[in-house]
């Protein structure tokens, strides 16, 4: 399985960035094709819905989505929403990228949930015709503490992503199943 992961900050050490990462590994683990778009290597300009001309780096991004099986975004909670970042990536990005395909949306906030940005990312994800995955993930507190190698200190937040990625993967077969192949 294809999986798009977008990682939506644009700060350097970001905790939703490092938690898109740790997601993409564990995946490529068991067997799968996750690759992360990061909005900070990999910019994006503001979006301007009468310039024809679509830059190719939105472009890139198009593709991978568009290439994909299932999708991951993740984002920093900023003032109760997602980050600016991946809404302008998200505003490149249509039905033709999302259509039938299972979401995962997380998020790290500098309090205990960032819950705000996730319902924010749902109603996103519906309107782009994308399915949610019902579960998702909230990293918020001491929870977004690395390792050296990525791998999340927080035994039960570690736990809790390997839950919800069995969830969304599960979801993702059933899904891509069912959908007859052109």
């Amino acid at each position: 399985m294809n999986v798009a992961i977008l990682a939506g900050s644009a700060r350097r050490e970001s905790a939703s960035t490092k938690v898109a990462r740790y997601i993409g590994k564990r995946l490529n683990a068991l067997g799968h094709n996750a690759r992360v778009f990061d909005l900070r290597e990999t910019p994006l300009p503001l979006y301007d819905p009468d310039e024809d001309a679509v830059p190719e780096p939105a472009r890139a991004l198009a593709q991978l989505v568009a290439e994909s099986d299932a999708v991951v975004l993740a984002t920093p909670e900023y003032h109760g929403s997602l980050s600016g970042v991946l809404k302008n990536a998200l505003d490149y990005l249509g039905a033709e990228e999302f259509d039938g395909k299972v979401v995962l949306s997380v998020s790290a906030a500098g309090g205990a949930v960032g819950v705000s940005s996730l319902t924010h990312l749902q109603t996103i994800v519906r309107n782009l015709h994308g399915i949610n995955c019902p579960d998702w993930i909230s990293v918020g507190g001491d929870q977004r503490r690395f390792d050296a190698e990525g791998n999340p200190l927080d035994e039960r937040m570690r736990l809790r992503i390997e839950n919800v990625l069995e969830t969304f993967v599960r979801m993702s077969r059933q899904l891509s199943a069912s959908i007859p192949q052109p």
